[in-house]
């Protein structure tokens, strides 16, 4: 038996869960909030809050499995929405994204002692320091979620950035860390007896770790279906190719490489960018925010209507763990250029359903959009890989293979 823990429950998380409580393997899940079933209290929430609300909803399997600690999440909600920002601020903030993780880390490390058949706790990244402490104090399993890069590789990365492209080094959150965090994800680290990653590019980057886990496996996420009934866009004569990205808007995603490659393209060529705008000053994001389409948030089953709307999809991140945006414009016809810091070499058959590029080459962007811009019906059949390509990957066949690696892992220990 399992307990899992994680603050918000993302897709890949939920997958798991589910995985856990159908193969009658998980003990206890520990989140902050779940939404439930009857959305009639739903209607007193503005409307972005209530679409983060539906987010928040457990699958029915797990909810008979859940335990809620939700004062501190609704607190950094609560401060969001009231532009509070100084209760939000960095790690420092009462309200801010890693207290709300520490404090979870906390009551699961608590937790422990009192449940006499758990055999394994499987935790994530920043949110696990003391409940792999815990564990170990009484001979349980620890198994680590790494779900971006190792944090050295990603200083390295966003230093070099930093100096390459100072008018956008604002935006560069992960070189905030503190001392304390950062060795408290090494922490984590050094405590995990097997780390699970997405991608061969987070785990590669564990090679700079200074205790190289012994134990690393890689199982890939998975891929929605594209909307039910969803017609995928076909470019006319004449008419723009209409270009998408997808996350938040800082230059860990490479943001900076692709507003050059459009402005490289000129005429021709639209761009719809979808994601927060980072706090820090920023002009040329201003400049270009004021130019391209931009949609600051969009709930999950728009953004995937979005996609059948355009007929490209850039991902040009610098540091990344996976990238699920990328199985999801696959899935919904698109074909995708995205950098070897992602997942794309391990989902994307170059030139068949997209392309990787290298990381910081505006000229490699431009270059691929206008290959696509060339023959429609080239990138038609691309589109066609890519929805083919997208269906190998699904959320069931995600928790099967964690499950059945987890129950493995358990019984050789046993």
């Amino acid at each position: 038996m399992i307990l899992q823990a994680h603050p918000t429950g993302n897709a890949f998380v939920r997958a798991l869960a589910s995985g856990l409580a159908d193969a009658r393997m998980l003990a206890e899940f520990h989140t902050c909030l779940d939404c439930p079933a009857d959305e009639r209290w739903l209607r007193i929430l503005p409307g972005r809050l209530r679409s983060e609300a539906r987010r928040r909803r457990l699958p029915a399997a797990v909810k008979p499995y859940a335990h809620l600690h939700p004062w501190r999440e609704l607190g950094r909600l609560g401060a969001a929405r009231l532009g509070a920002t100084r209760l939000l601020s960095h790690e420092k903030g009462c309200f801010s994204v890693d207290q709300v993780y520490q404090a979870l880390d906390r009551k699961v490390g608590a937790r422990l002692p009192a449940l006499p058949n758990l055999k394994g706790v499987y935790l994530y990244e920043d949110g696990a320091a003391a409940g792999f402490a815990a564990a170990q104090k009484i001979g349980l399993q620890t198994f680590y979620d790494l779900p971006i890069g190792y944090w050295r590789m990603a200083a390295r990365i966003l230093g070099e950035e930093a100096a390459l492209s100072p008018e956008w080094a604002g935006t560069l959150s992960g070189l905030l860390d503190s001392p304390a965090k950062l060795a408290r994800k090494d922490e984590e680290l050094a405590r995990a007896g097997t780390v699970f990653v997405a991608s061969s590019f987070t785990r590669a980057s564990l090679v700079e770790a200074a205790q190289v886990p012994g134990d690393v496996v890689m199982i890939p996420y998975g891929a929605p279906s594209p909307p039910a009934g969803a017609s995928f866009a076909r470019r006319k004569p004449g008419e723009p190719l209409r270009v998408l990205f997808v996350g938040s808007l800082g230059q860990r995603k490479g943001t900076r490489y692709l507003l050059d490659a459009m402005a490289a393209l000129g005429a021709g060529f639209e761009l719809t960018l979808i994601g927060t705008v980072p706090d820090a000053r920023c002009d040329p994001l201003a400049v270009a925010l004021r130019k391209h389409r931009h949609i600051p948030s969009l709930p999950h089953s728009a953004i995937l209507d979005e996609m059948t709307r355009h007929h490209a999809f850039v991902f040009p991140s610098l540091f990344e763990g996976f990238g699920l945006v990328l199985l999801e414009a696959m899935a919904c016809g698109l074909p995708v250029i995205a950098t070897p810091h992602t997942a794309a070499p391990d989902i994307v058959r170059e030139g068949r359903d997209g392309f990787v590029v290298p990381i910081r080459s505006s000229a490699a962007i431009a270059d691929r959009l206008t290959w696509l811009a060339t023959d429609e019906d080239r990138r038609q059949a691309m589109g066609a890989h890519a929805r083919t390509r997208a269906a190998q990957f699904t959320w069931t066949d995600y928790a099967k293979r964690m499950t059945d690696t987890l129950g493995s892992r358990l019984a050789r220990r046993t």
